[in-house]
């Protein structure tokens, strides 16, 4: 049966440890196959036994390169799209006898007998032999297939072969060829050639020169192999890997930019703040970001509070759709519309109408959910207005309940539409939390409901704790440790006596 090493590649990346089993077997193999040719290196006086341990060293050398694969697919780099052993041409696991047969025949084929087509490595690999004493050449028929030379034009030529080589490739052959018969040397090198029907290939050279019995060179042997699949696939590799490492960097410079873009937008403070301190509730306020489980994924939550001319303050959160620089920068737009709108005096229900508008107008449309309150410290009222998101939580007593939401649809989903507000009279100890729906969005769950009563169940914490900051730190210390699936903002405010 054939080896699980080299089955059909599943359409999925196998897991690691499944790699490392492939890798182990590669390994094995390789042993058996180096021991083979150990055993054909004993007898080199044999010219079979010596095209046996030259393909052996060509197998080695794919298994090595296969190996290299496994690892890169391993450590998550982009692997090529063919294997660089081609798994069909190589023998079965635990019978290494295959070898015997299938270099016998191409050695065979150097000789003059006639090759058996296998299908396998030796349709890519070829060997000559070029006695320099008769000026006899010996081509086995791969050689033939890969220069794409008809078999009745017999093989060429040391002086010929450089006619098919490509000419910045020809001083390359031409020194591995002087080198192997005047000074002895092995040759292993590269050139490329131009087949008769015009197909470029690369082809992989390896060879050593024969001696007669006074030490003088008498012949060249030579194992040719084909390596131009090889070589597109390791080009795939590094241009995926090139282009990988671009979108890495514009992916980093794009979440760095982004992060950048959201501090510059968000308020500045950290900790509690003081709002509407001139009337006699005034408001200690603190808000949190938390990011998503994946910290490149930078969103357009928002929160806010801000003192208006008139003494009120302005509390809003919001998110919108997608992540990322385009996500960040239409927040920032957004952001600053309303606090603009908000200083000019614009009540909640007739200012999310004009983010609406914008939102919908904006040469980047999106979708976005917001609440806007305003907050009156002398008549202790909460006048707010929502588009599409979760209502404020008001703790009071130990208790907590969502207030009543007017209704809002999504800020950009359609045009010209009017957004309700309601009132709520807050009283002196009172806690509100306003959020972003991420907050309370369990991954994998349907609806929030879970999350809410989670959070609705901090409120005997929220009646003991002494201001806002220690309220955030009940609300962090249930929801800041979860692996979201979407960033959230958080503000808790709670009215001061």
């Amino acid at each position: 049966m054939p080896s699980p090493l080299f089955a059909d590649r599943p359409a999925q990346p196998p897991e690691p440890g499944a790699v490392d089993a492939l890798i182990s077997q590669t390994s094995r193999l390789r042993g058996e196959v180096d021991a083979v040719r150990r055993d054909a290196a004993a007898h080199d006086d044999d010219p079979r036994l010596r095209w046996q341990r030259a393909l052996c060293d060509l197998a080695m050398h794919q298994l090595d390169e296969l190996s290299a694969q496994f690892g890169q697919l391993r450590d998550g780099a982009p692997a090529a799209t063919q294997p660089a052993a081609h798994p069909a041409d190589l023998p079965p696991e635990d019978d290494a006898s295959v070898f015997d047969g299938a270099f016998t025949s191409d050695a065979g084929a150097a000789y003059g007998e006639a090759p058996v087509s296998t299908g396998s490595l030796l349709t890519r690999v070829g060997s000559a032999e070029w006695n320099l004493l008769t000026d006899e050449v010996s081509w086995s028929d791969e050689l033939f297939q890969i220069f794409g030379r008809a078999r009745e034009r017999g093989p060429m030529s040391l002086d010929e072969m450089p006619t098919m080589v490509l000419p910045e490739d020809q001083p390359r052959l031409q020194a591995m060829v002087t080198d192997c018969l005047i000074d002895g040397k092995p040759i292993d090198g590269e050139f490329r050639i131009v087949r008769t029907d015009a197909a470029v290939r690369t082809v992989h050279m390896t060879g050593e020169p024969v001696l007669d019995a006074d030490g003088c060179t008498a012949s060249m042997w030579a194992v040719l192999r084909d390596v131009s699949e090889l070589r597109r696939s390791e080009r795939a590799v590094r241009e995926s890997r090139d282009s990988l490492e671009q979108s890495r960097h514009v992916e980093r410079t794009e979440r760095r930019v982004a992060v950048e873009l959201q501090e510059a937008v968000l308020p500045p403070w950290r900790g509690s703040l003081r709002f509407a301190h001139d009337g006699p509730a005034p408001l200690d306020v603190a808000g949190h970001y938390l990011p998503a489980a994946s910290t490149d994924l930078i969103g357009g939550d928002w929160y806010d509070a801000l003192t208006l001319p008139s003494g009120d303050a302005l509390l809003t959160v919001g998110d919108l759709t997608g992540h990322g620089v385009a996500a960040t920068s239409s927040m920032a737009m957004l952001l600053g519309a309303l606090r603009g709108m908000a200083v000019a005096g614009i009540r909640p229900g007739a200012l999310m109408g004009h983010l609406n508008q914008l939102l919908d107008s904006s040469g980047q449309p999106a979708l976005g959910s917001a609440m806007c309150c305003r907050y009156d410290p002398v008549a202790q009222t909460l006048v707010w207005a929502q588009a599409g998101h979760p209502a404020p939580l008001l703790f009071r007593g130990g208790t907590g309940r969502p207030l009543r939401r007017p209704e809002g649809v999504l800020l950009g989903a359609t045009p010209r539409v009017a957004y309700e507000e309601t009132e709520t009279r807050l009283r002196p100890g009172d806690v509100l939390v306003l959020h972003t729906d991420g907050l309370t969005r369990t991954p994998g769950a349907i609806g929030d409901e879970a999350g809410l009563v989670r959070l609705l169940a901090l409120a005997p914490r929220f009646a003991e704790a002494r201001d806002a900051q220690e309220c955030l730190r009940s609300v962090l210390e249930e929801f800041g440790e979860e692996a979201r699936e979407d960033d959230a903002c958080l503000m808790v405010v709670r009215v001061g006596s």
